[in-house]
């Protein structure tokens, strides 16, 4: 028979009874959750507003220019030379060619070179030569256009003996590499590092494998900041004035004067005639299309060759 000592131990113990917890009565929940949803929506208004205030200026700029230079954009405007004074009629046709050219020779020197500098970056981070190419990319982005000019000049357009096609080029150029060398350092960066090793691991050379797996991989980045590198010298005429100068002719000698958008619609709107500032709206517009046309695609690119790792 169990002892008096063994009932004592075999006795169930109940569970305890849940703890009652007393609502505070003092706050109103609903109250408190419009509250909140109230200040969620303020916040993303507010948000809203400001995003459109800053797209405000741009809109007008673009109204402001169309409206005054769309009425000009004719046939005959984007396809004859510019007329003497007092005669009716003429065009930009030298102009966009010529800028055309500056793009052209600028994105031939700088490609290469920023592409390169952004490879050494991204695989020799670290190190005193990296760290001083990163200093002067920093201090060559920071400088002003018309600074690049005048050295420009100095190294190029004096030894040469004139304005030149090339010089303006070169100048473009300067202008266009910190742009390629971050964007094709960042965008290297990005690419897994297991996908260059299972390339040396196959034997592939290391060339070949930059050239043939690291590139074509962030082709993406690389070339949306050669797209935006060219869409920020478009619109220069800074450095223009001290290096191809402009040319009231069509030429295609890269080492003679070359006119240019930025120049022509600089010498119109300086000008004291009317006809002459209304074709400085129509080359306006003209510049604008094309800088907002380099935007888009570099966009378009970066949306269609994206990478997802």
């Amino acid at each position: 028979m169990d002892t008096a000592q063994d009932i004592e131990n075999d006795k169930i113990i109940p569970f305890p009874s849940p703890v009652m917890i007393q609502e505070d009565k003092t706050i109103d929940n609903k109250t408190h959750l419009k509250l909140r949803i109230i200040k969620d929506r303020l916040f993303k208004y507010i948000v809203i507003v400001f995003s459109l205030l800053s797209f405000l200026p741009l809109l007008l700029i673009l109204f402001h220019i169309t409206k005054n230079g769309i009425s000009v954009i004719n046939w005959s405007f984007l396809t004859e030379l510019p007329k003497p004074i007092g005669e009716i009629g003429g065009g930009i046709y030298n102009s966009i060619i010529g800028s055309l050219m500056l793009i052209l020779l600028s994105s031939i020197i700088s490609i290469p070179l920023g592409i390169s500098a952004g490879i050494y970056l991204a695989e020799a981070n670290k190190g005193r030569l990296s760290n001083i190419i990163n200093l002067c990319i920093v201090v060559l982005q920071g400088t002003p256009s018309i600074v690049i000019g005048i050295i420009t000049y100095l190294w190029v357009v004096a030894p040469l003996g004139g304005f030149s096609a090339l010089s303006g080029g070169i100048a473009l150029s300067i202008m266009m590499l910190p742009v390629i060398i971050k964007s094709t350092e960042e965008t290297l960066k990005l690419i897994p590092y297991h996908l260059k090793e299972a390339s040396l691991a196959l034997g592939v050379p290391y060339y070949k494998t930059i050239l043939k797996v690291i590139l074509p991989t962030g082709i993406s980045g690389i070339m949306t900041g050669i797209l935006l590198s060219v869409a920020r010298i478009t619109g220069e005429t800074a450095p223009l004035l001290f290096t191809a100068f402009g040319n009231q002719f069509l030429n295609y000698n890269i080492f003679k004067p070359i006119d240019s958008l930025p120049y022509r619609i600089f010498y119109y709107a300086m000008s004291p005639y009317p006809e002459w500032h209304g074709f400085a709206w129509g080359a306006s517009f003209i510049l604008v299309v094309i800088v907002l046309a380099f935007n888009l695609i570099a966009r378009g690119v970066s949306a269609k060759w994206k990478v997802q790792f």
